[in-house]
């Protein structure tokens, strides 16, 4: 491994490790020297990859905002147009619930998100969550699903507003409880269903 994949592989360390302790302890809560002390290397060193507490929670905000792009734009949004509502939200539960097994930082990624939303967070970071904007963009989708008929009707902003709070909830549960089994999503977008 070169240096360079080395450093790269720290750097994703501490990512992980804050990721998890910012989820377990909270953020106010979790000290430099926790984060430190669980990766493990030196707070000194710590520094030398990120300059402070807030500017690693802020990259961990901006690898979220990343994640959440799959759903709104590219293939996503283009196959959004050659599936049925209904299906493609199925597909797309489907989806999330099977990587965030394979890969469970997405639950702590979750719970995060939705805590960093709220006020007396850092600042910078708060104003790069508020930039996902799925509400919107499943608001279009529950919009098209109502028009084919397959979704009930209602206001598409607070029906993906309830969606989101259910999938949200989910995954808060799933990063408490590690063996907890992921529901069907036809339960979930059943909720959207007549």
């Amino acid at each position: 491994m070169t240096r360079k994949e080395q450093k790269e592989e720290r750097r994703k360390a501490i990512l992980m490790t804050a990721l998890t302790l910012f989820v377990e302890k909270g953020y106010y809560d979790t000290k430099i020297t926790d984060i430190a002390a669980a990766v493990p290397m030196s707070t000194g060193l710590m520094f030398h990859y990120f300059e402070s507490k807030e500017v690693l929670l802020t990259e961990l905000v901006k690898m979220g905002v990343e994640g959440t792009k799959a759903l709104s734009s590219g293939p996503a949004a283009q196959a959004m147009a050659d599936i049925p509502a209904d299906q493609y939200l199925k597909g797309f539960l489907q989806q999330l619930f099977s990587y965030a097994k394979e890969q469970p930082w997405v639950f702590n990624m979750f719970v995060l998100m939705g805590q960093v939303r709220r006020s007396g967070m850092p600042e910078e970071a708060r104003k790069e969550a508020a930039a996902v904007n799925s509400i919107d963009f499943t608001a279009t989708l529950i919009a098209k699903g109502q028009k084919e008929g397959v979704f009930r009707a209602g206001d598409p902003i607070l029906l993906s507003r309830c969606f989101w709070a259910s999938v949200q909830g989910i995954m808060e549960e799933m990063a408490m409880d590690k063996e907890m089994e992921a529901p069907d999503p036809r339960w979930i977008v059943s909720i959207l269903i007549p």
